[in-house]
């Protein structure tokens, strides 16, 4: 049976803890929190396999596409959930919809695991009262950003670490023995269902009538140029042609507009004159 050694184990929790904790770039540790593909790139590092942590992340990505985190909460936990499901997925050699399934499970205690850190910070919050009356800004800071820091480094170290270095071995090697079952073939199924709900929601967020258009033309230049092995690189290029072309066009016709505006202005002024 494939294990995760203690070192990758805790690496990949106190990776995970210092996105969770938001000590990682303060605020910009938010984008970390609520993508997987920075976790997966961790993971793939650690693990020694890059190029299938990210194959696995890029399928988990589809579904937290149109995750929303209104106040900070998210049914999901995107990060949590590649830091089990990747090394779960290369452990087992999983397909990445398979590890889909993995992931939202995971995914959902996280969530509740991040709520029950906002319970643990309320009891620094009298800390923080104290802190202020007194005007001690040394207290301030140590009650607001270290008290709050060292209490998720506690609550997701071990763990993650746990889940880890004991829990997805075990998971990796039931799945290695279903190997060809229906069971895997049903996670398989769901965890390509999934996918499609994210971009589904994704669609409804952004899909403005007007802008539709364009998902269609990337949809169906991404299956007229399937046999061409087009890199993701050079759709990303053409993507950026396109908005570029897109943006120029609308910014002529917007000065058109104004131009045609100020003329009529104009010549109303000469009749009255």
């Amino acid at each position: 049976m494939q294990t995760l050694s203690m070192t990758q184990s805790l690496l990949i929790a106190l990776w995970t803890a210092g996105i969770m904790s938001r000590w990682m770039g303060g605020g910009a540790s938010l984008m970390l929190r609520f993508s997987p593909l920075m976790t997966g790139l961790v993971v793939g590092v650690v693990m020694g396999d890059v190029a299938g942590a990210m194959t696995i992340t890029a399928a988990l990505q589809l579904i937290y596409m149109g995750v929303f985190s209104p106040g900070g909460s998210m049914p999901q936990e995107p990060s949590i959930a590649a830091a089990i499901a990747v090394p779960v997925a290369l452990l087992g050699n999983m397909e990445p919809e398979a590890a889909i399934a993995v992931a939202v499970p995971v995914g959902l205690m996280g969530s509740y695991l991040y709520q029950f850190r906002f319970f643990l910070n309320t009891f620094s919050g009298r800390l923080v009262d104290k802190a202020v009356e007194a005007l001690d800004h040394k207290g301030i800071t140590r009650s607001v950003i270290w008290i709050p820091t060292l209490t998720s480094f506690l609550l997701f170290v071990p763990l993650v670490f746990i889940s880890l270095y004991w829990g997805a071995p075990v998971i990796a090697d039931v799945i290695n023995q279903l190997e060809g079952t229906v069971f895997v073939h049903i996670l398989t199924v769901l965890g390509g269902g999934l996918a499609a709900i994210g971009i589904a929601t994704t669609i409804y967020v952004i899909g403005r009538k007007d802008l539709l258009l364009f998902f269609f033309l990337a949809y169906f230049m991404s299956v007229i140029f399937a046999s061409l092995e087009i890199t993701m690189v050079t759709y990303a290029i053409l993507g950026a042609i396109t908005a570029g072309i897109y943006v120029l066009l609308k910014k002529n016709s917007a000065a058109t507009a104004q131009s045609n505006s100020s003329n009529n202005n104009f010549d109303d002024d000469d009749d009255d004159f």
